[in-house]
């Protein structure tokens, strides 16, 4: 938390900045929502394309702190990594 100090210094701050001033009251009484204020920004919603491959499944387990380290430690893509490995593990049985 900032002390009085800082506080009094950071509300100067704010006070002094035309280009972003402190909101009042009024202003948030005049506040519409976004919906319709800007209805077209407010309804633009991204979707997803279709996906390239079959849809992969969210799971949670548990793993060895060590494992899990080792894995991240090869970088970005390690969760690729370790679904690829477990494919060839199961090729294999």
């Amino acid at each position: 938390m900032p002390t009085e100090d800082e506080d009094a210094r950071i509300n100067q701050g704010i006070a002094s900045d035309p280009d972003n001033p402190e909101l009042t009251e009024a202003d948030f009484r005049a506040a519409q929502p976004a919906q319709s204020a800007l209805p077209v920004l407010a309804s633009a919603r991204r979707v997803r394309g279709p996906q390239k491959a079959p849809t992969k499944m969210l799971v949670s387990m548990r793993l060895d702190e060590d494992v899990l380290a080792a894995w991240r430690a090869t970088g970005p893509g390690w969760q690729t990594r370790v679904n690829e490995e477990l494919r060839r593990a199961l090729e294999r049985r």
